[in-house]
């Protein structure tokens, strides 16, 4: 199984909203920090902001930043609300499988399985998980020249 783009960088943008420690972020920040065009971002965060992982402040001085604590974000939440399609395999599809054995074959029923257990490591691990137990995430990210950033950390 592969991720599309979509939910990879759905996941850095909580990420990077949870290293600024709740400050608004702003696209713009937040494109040049993982070198990507804006509108891609605004695309991706749409289904964020619908489902409540983050929260936007328009204006002049809005941004973007989370609606709730990191530790309360899955992974397997995010991965659900921006993936189109779980098939592993047409069988997978309610609609076009022609395969006789669909309802009784043994692939079909590996492939549940194992897309279970997928989610079921992602359950484990939430936007807190794999953002503050990095220490040089905020550095990579360009979070320590934003101003003011040198007075948050002290």
């Amino acid at each position: 199984m592969r991720l599309t783009k979509q939910t990879n960088y759905a996941i850095r943008i909580l990420m990077y909203c949870a290293a600024n420690d709740g400050k608004l972020s702003q696209i713009p920040e937040i494109a040049s920090a993982y070198h990507l065009s804006e509108s891609f971002l605004f695309k991706i965060l749409k289904p964020i902001v619908k489902h409540g992982f983050v929260e936007s402040i328009r204006g002049r001085n809005g941004g973007i930043r989370l609606a709730r604590p990191a530790s309360e974000i899955k992974l397997s939440d995010i991965v659900r609300v921006t993936e189109d399609n779980f098939s592993m395999a047409d069988c997978f599809e309610a609609e076009g499988s022609n395969c006789p054995l669909v309802d009784h074959c043994g692939l079909n029923s590996a492939l549940k399985e194992a897309l279970g257990a997928f989610f079921i490591v992602l359950d484990k691990y939430t936007i807190d998980d794999i953002t503050n137990n990095n220490s040089r995430i905020n550095e990579l990210l360009g979070l320590h020249l934003i101003e003011g950033y040198e007075a948050r950390a002290n």
